[in-house]
């Protein structure tokens, strides 16, 4: 597929048309608070951060977002155990105070559902580490949610991130790529994500009936999400894998 990449800073008329490409996130996972709160802000207040690709008609099939952060701080240093919802807190805090940014981490790579498959997913990463190198950082972060971990929700992630193939590279296929892109597994952030809400929002969000107490397995979901019917709510937390990639 003949690609151009281009960022928002650069091309800032397209800013609806990425918002608008199709997705194949589950409806639950875009349902988190700290994502609501931040994620749409990237593109607006940080466009040189998003990397989007079209295709030779001019289709937007693909985007990467990430986000400059300060990791090597006073109270930080290493990567959080709430993953992807505190580091995004944390680069919207560090730009509101004007503190100098000197890691960059990924947020989210998208690809269109009709684009799957094609190796979309490598190349916006690329990009994603090709912008961060232009901008003078010399480590991209990423909390990466393995993308087949939810065909068994009940492994324990610490194990799953570390399994191996004969070959040596990792066992999941998303964690694969960043592995063939130079990144090392730094620790797992075990509750990278939340998603809580009534049991009524949970059977939208999922169509499955959430009427029993424990665990419940979702499609799509890394891990089982906890329903409390007794106390009319469930809650979902996700895992995922920091990886390091030097630039």
């Amino acid at each position: 597929m003949k690609l151009t990449v281009s960022s928002l800073a650069e091309r800032p008329e397209m800013l609806d048309r990425v918002r608008e490409m199709a997705d194949s996130w589950p409806a639950f996972a875009v349902e988190d608070l700290s994502g609501n709160a931040h994620y749409p802000r990237i593109a607006v207040e940080l466009p040189e951060y998003v990397q989007f690709a079209e295709d030779e008609h001019g289709e937007v099939v693909a985007h990467a977002h990430s986000v400059p952060f300060a990791l090597h701080t006073e109270g930080r240093g290493t990567l959080p155990a709430r993953g992807w919802g505190e580091v995004l807190v944390w680069a919207f805090g560090d730009l509101r105070r004007g503190v100098r940014a000197d890691t960059v981490s990924a947020i989210s790579v998208s690809v269109a559902p009709h684009a799957q498959g094609l190796g979309l997913s490598g190349r916006m990463l690329a990009a994603m580490r090709d912008n961060a190198r232009a901008r003078g950082f010399r480590e991209v972060v990423a909390p990466v949610r393995p993308s087949a971990k939810h065909l068994e929700p009940h492994a324990p992630i610490e194990e799953y991130a570390r399994r191996l193939r004969p070959d040596g590279l990792p066992h999941d296929p998303w964690l694969r790529v960043h592995a063939r892109a130079g990144a090392t597994l730094d620790s797992v952030a075990p509750a990278s994500m939340t998603v809580s809400g009534s049991l009524d929002e949970w059977r939208r969000w999922t169509g499955l009936p959430f009427d029993t107490a424990g665990d419940v397995e979702v499609p799509g979901a890394l891990v089982p999400v906890r329903c409390e019917p007794e106390r009319g709510y469930a809650v979902y937390v996700e895992p995922n894998v920091w990886m390091r990639h030097p630039v």
